[in-house]
């Protein structure tokens, strides 16, 4: 093993080496970074086009699970495993009351199934259900109807009380103005508001709402925010429950509703693919929490926001209910192979332009191991007077590694820069979603290094193994 003496005496008689041809060490580790550039810009640009893909499905509310409380359910759209089918939900997901499709099935004693609402879905709940495995963020909540009122003005939309992550889960939210309350403001129920965009337009018109103070349900709100929709995917339309809507922390929904138990849970997972499952989870777990022996009916409902959207939306509801009754696996059909397709797509997409990038870095390299075979042939008779005086051959073999590593490494940190440049570049000329993660930078910077090795072995080895007479009758 080289000692640390060894290792700088090789480096400095590498420097010097390196020094004495200038033009050819710069044209060297131009071929590095070019390589590493090129590696670290297409992974940027494939890593931007997936975490857009992403953003955008996760704006759709595609990996976002509604847990309502109460079921409605008729009794063969039980299972007897303890597993609720996925069927319709058969009920008003805001108002809990049941959907007129299905009413007269339900009025059917053979159908019932315990149905009814609910008063067991709490906060503790929520605290449980985020500590699946899968899960991502979740906000216990309150909704009812309510009259907003500003003076004189009033217009009637949905009151939701919420936990302080829900921004994180409604992912085409942004806030033209203000800010979502916070931890510490739902946790001390401050009477604070945040409105959407539909009822700031009719009660302040364009105008900045925060500062301003409303009524709602006899209590009187700050408003600190207002909510608008930024996808194309989530239109802001009145009536749409998310921008036609005041938000108030779910401890303040409580004391005005005079409610201790939640009406919902809105819950996100970590990707697409993991609806299905993570549905199946939180059943499980709201059933053991209730209390729930196998052959008692669930006292909630679990479904995905795609498949809410579909049952509430404006599709007849004879063909919405024909359309989800009969297709059994609905959401893993539009949620779990869809986000799994979408995933492997970007992820294809990634490792495609890596790999063309990759023999940018190969070519580099062969230019680096050619370089320093030239370099051997060129100083034999160093080499033979480096071995005369009494250098060991793998002294002479690492001076020759420490020369091509440095060749690299230089190039490398060249690349790397140059690569951020190209890549900030191609971001704000053609408008492409781009990302550097230090993953990728760490990872074009070890690329370097480890070619720089295995390009640099071969000529090292050859230097040392050059005989020492033979070194000093080289002309």
């Amino acid at each position: 093993m080289a000692t640390f003496p060894a290792l700088s005496k090789s480096r400095s008689i590498a420097i010097r080496a390196l020094n004495r041809n200038r033009l050819r060490t710069l044209l060297t580790m131009s071929g590095m970074t070019v390589g590493v550039a090129t590696v670290l810009t297409m992974v940027a640009l494939g890593s931007g086009a997936q975490k857009a893909i992403q953003d955008q499905v996760r704006a759709a509310g595609m990996n976002v699970i509604v847990v309502t409380s109460g079921n409605y359910r008729m009794k063969q759209q039980w299972t007897s495993d303890g597993e609720t089918e996925e069927q319709q939900t058969s009920y008003d997901q805001g108002t809990q009351r049941p959907n007129p499709v299905v009413a007269e099935e339900q009025n059917d004693p053979e159908n019932a199934a315990g149905l009814g609402e609910s008063d067991k879905l709490s906060l503790a709940d929520a605290d449980a259900v985020a500590a699946l495995d899968g899960v991502q963020y979740v906000s216990g909540g309150l909704v009812d109807n309510a009259r907003v009122q500003l003076g004189d003005d009033g217009w009637f939309t949905r009151m939701h009380g919420e936990g302080a992550d829900l921004p994180k889960i409604r992912r085409a939210w942004i806030f033209p103005y203000g800010r979502f309350f916070s931890k510490k403001e739902v946790e001390r129920s401050a009477d604070v508001a945040v409105i959407g965009s539909i009822v700031s337009q009719h009660l302040f018109g364009n105008e900045n709402p925060v500062g301003a103070s409303v009524t709602a349900k006899g209590h009187t709100y700050k408003i600190i925010g207002e909510i608008a929709s930024s996808s194309w995917m989530v239109p802001a339309v009145q009536g749409d429950d998310q921008f036609d809507a005041i938000y108030v922390p779910v401890t303040s929904a409580q004391a005005v509703m005079h409610r201790g138990s939640l009406t919902n849970l809105t819950v996100s997972t970590v990707s697409t693919g993991e609806v299905t499952r993570a549905s199946k989870a939180v059943t499980a777990l709201l059933r053991h929490r209730h209390g729930l022996s196998r052959d008692d009916p669930d006292d909630f409902v679990v479904v995905s926001e795609a498949h809410r959207s579909l049952t509430k939306g404006g599709m007849r509801t004879d063909i919405a209910r024909a359309v989800v009754g009969n297709v059994g696996y609905l959401d893993k059909v539009t949620l779990d192979e869809l986000g799994k397709t979408l995933d492997r797509a970007s992820r294809t997409m990634t490792a495609l332009l890596a790999g063309v990038a990759t023999v940018s870095l190969i070519v580099g390299g062969i230019g680096i191991m050619n370089i320093m075979l030239l370099s051997v042939t060129e100083r034999t008779r160093e080499i033979g007077v480096r071995r005369a005086v009494g250098a060991r051959s793998s002294e002479v073999m690492l001076q020759f590694l420490m020369e091509a590593i440095m060749l690299s490494l230089a190039g490398g940190v060249l690349g790397i820069l140059a690569g951020v440049v190209a890549t900030k570049l191609i971001g704000s000329v053609v408008q492409w979603s781009v990302l550097i993660s230090p993953w990728a930078v760490a990872l074009s910077f070890g690329i370097s290094a480890a070619i720089g090795i295995l390009f640099g072995y071969y000529p090292a080895r050859e230097a040392s193994r050059v005989s020492p007479m033979t070194s000093l009758r080289y002309e």
